[in-house]
């Protein structure tokens, strides 16, 4: 779906100010609400605007939403696009856990707005889930596959490493409040991420260096 103003032959300045406006409102609002607990009367309070001047750029609560959603698979899709057969196997891995570890403390709540969607039965997003993410993550795993017949990684299951990266990342987004609380004061701040990403290249890397392969063998 399109914002209704951009099907006018010209967009103004001031009609793209207001879409991203809407858009960065519905973001907030169904962040932290969900789809089904938003409503077009939040989304327009948000954004500062009233519900008919809303609606002149998108019809529907759908639409807004359909509008983000597919930005941010745009956008949640890239790093995974980004691995490269002819790199090194265990650089274009760590390569992308920071892509999605950094996507998780710049676009926390882009990675709640998919998480809402997903725990809702992915309703709206079903389609891109069986079809465009699906194909795009079993072309990585026979990438992964061919690295792990030559011997340059350890064997394992391509897809669940997938979904490894995925939890432990996306973790640092949807469950930030969560991370932040048991971290305490003194641990919680910017540098989490850092700590994150000493961690996960541990956890990660030791097992999945050939036998034979030393690596580090302290997250610290």
């Amino acid at each position: 779906m399109t914002a209704r103003a951009s099907r006018t032959q010209r967009r103004t300045r001031i009609q793209l100010e207001n879409e991203q406006r809407i858009l960065d409102a519905a973001l907030d609002v169904f962040s932290l609400h969900g789809f089904r607990g938003s409503t077009i009367d939040q989304i327009a309070e948000s954004a500062g605007m009233s519900k008919p001047n809303l609606l002149y750029y998108f019809r529907t609560k759908e639409a807004i939403h359909g509008e983000l959603i597919g930005r941010l698979m745009e956008k949640w899709l890239d790093p995974l696009r980004e691995m490269d057969e002819a790199g090194d196997p265990v650089q274009e891995i760590r390569r992308y856990i920071l892509r999605k570890l950094e996507m998780a403390r710049d676009y926390p709540r882009e990675s709640r707005l998919f998480a809402n969607e997903i725990l809702q039965g992915a309703p709206r997003i079903e389609g891109v889930l069986k079809g465009p993410l699906k194909q795009l993550v079993d072309e990585k795993a026979e990438i992964i596959k061919r690295w792990m017949a030559d011997e340059k990684l350890a064997k394992c299951d391509p897809h669940h490493l997938i979904f490894s990266i995925w939890a432990t990342t996306q973790h640092y987004a949807d469950f930030d409040v969560q991370v932040r609380a048991v971290l305490g004061t003194h641990k919680s701040g910017a540098g989490r991420f850092d700590d994150a990403a000493r961690f996960l290249d541990f956890l990660f890397f030791d097992g999945l260096r050939p036998t034979g392969q030393s690596g580090k063998s302290s997250p610290s």
